[in-house]
């Protein structure tokens, strides 16, 4: 009974004083400080990111971005941040990567945006080339491109805006076909464990591969990518949808396996089920985590006395140790697909890509914002 009543005092306390910390304004000014540092250095949307090769401004890592600075203008209608996308957008024609045929969920990822400015201006030039690129995946016949767990957030929302934009169950069918195949199928049985409730990046992470503790190997940023999807998904998707129950019990599952391995210090780790292998604070899966709870905690889905609090505590932890004073982001583990890529992650080193960790830290700053009082 004393064990029962000190879970519940701690529960109490955490919940007041998550909604304590912060408000809306201080929300806002984190996210537009880091927002601001991103788009200082970056003046021309359309100048090619340059690495290791160059590659253009329209990849999956700047779409991302896009995705968090429509979301941070939902919440801060800000005209700069509509037409810094507008300019992306008629840098590349409004078409992904490698044209109409391209069926790369990376490079389809910029349509979310393009969708998202056609909505404000109503221009059907914006869409007509992401929706022939869809219309292409939904005549064909293959079903096996998400082959990567990453690609459930850069395509599976697209087909949802379509359907809902034009009334189309077509586009629905197709995202559950392409679902279905990657958490059944791919990699043998499947990319997601349905006992653990958590995804395998892709076929080569697949049991018998453990992590050095003998644990399975659950890559935080890319079981972010699959709730973050859930969530665009589930936003739009018609209640009368078949396939809506699915991914909603998908979402919950996920969530309640995520939760418990949140760090101390409010993170969560790059290996979730191994804090020995490249531990330490990672950015990207943490924002990526606070953005889809955040939204389950918003619409009802989740106890707001539990979960609320593990939402602050990641958001204020991002603001206090990744969120420099220029608005740089640090902790945030470079582009790969495992827990050893980008390594070391560090408070002051700069990733490969700087973009897609800014995005998801906006997508996750949108949903706080909406959850913290005025």
């Amino acid at each position: 009974m004393r064990y029962r009543w000190s879970i519940l005092l701690l529960l109490v306390v955490s919940t007041a004083s998550a909604q304590k910390v912060g408000s809306r304004r201080e929300v806002l000014q984190a996210m537009r400080k880091a927002n601001q540092y991103f788009m200082k250095k970056w003046p021309d949307p359309g100048v090619q990111i340059v690495t290791n090769i160059a590659r253009p401004s329209h990849i999956w890592t700047r779409a991302v971005y896009y995705e968090g600075l429509m979301a941070l203008y939902d919440v801060d209608p800000e005209k700069r941040y509509l037409f810094y996308a507008v300019d992306w957008g008629n840098k590349h024609q409004w078409t992904p990567r490698n044209g109409t045929t391209d069926r790369n969920a990376d490079d389809q990822c910029c349509g979310q945006t393009y969708i998202d400015v056609f909505d404000v201006f109503k221009d059907s030039s914006y869409i007509r080339p992401i929706k022939a690129t869809m219309d292409n995946m939904v005549a064909s016949d293959k079903i096996d491109d998400w082959h990567w767990i990453d690609a459930i957030q850069m395509a599976m929302p697209l087909f949802t805006r379509l359907g809902v934009l034009y009334s189309d169950t077509a586009y629905f069918h197709k995202m559950s076909e392409m679902y279905h195949f990657t958490k059944y199928k791919h990699g043998g049985n499947g990319l997601y464990n349905q006992e653990e409730h958590l995804w395998w990046r892709d076929k080569d992470f697949v049991p018998p591969y453990k992590e050095p503790n003998g644990r399975n190997c659950y890559w935080s940023r890319g079981n972010g990518w699959v709730l973050a999807a859930l969530v665009r998904v589930l936003t739009l998707l018609p209640k009368e949808e078949p396939h809506r129950a699915e991914y909603l019990q998908d979402y919950m599952d996920m969530v309640k396996a995520v939760v418990p391995l949140q760090r101390e210090d409010g993170y969560w780790n790059a290996s979730l089920h191994d804090s020995t292998h490249f531990g330490g604070k990672e950015m990207t899966g943490t924002a990526l985590f606070t953005y889809g709870i955040g939204w389950g905690v918003r619409q009802g889905l989740l106890d707001k006395k539990v979960y609320l609090p593990v939402v602050m505590k990641a958001w204020n932890s991002m603001v206090k140790e990744s969120l420099h004073e220029n608005g740089f982001l640090g902790w945030v583990q470079g582009t790969g697909k495992e827990p050893k890529d980008g390594q070391p992650v560090s408070y002051d080193k700069v990733p490969d890509f700087e973009d897609y960790g800014l995005g998801a830290f906006l997508l996750a700053g949108s949903e706080v914002y909406r959850l913290v009082g005025k």
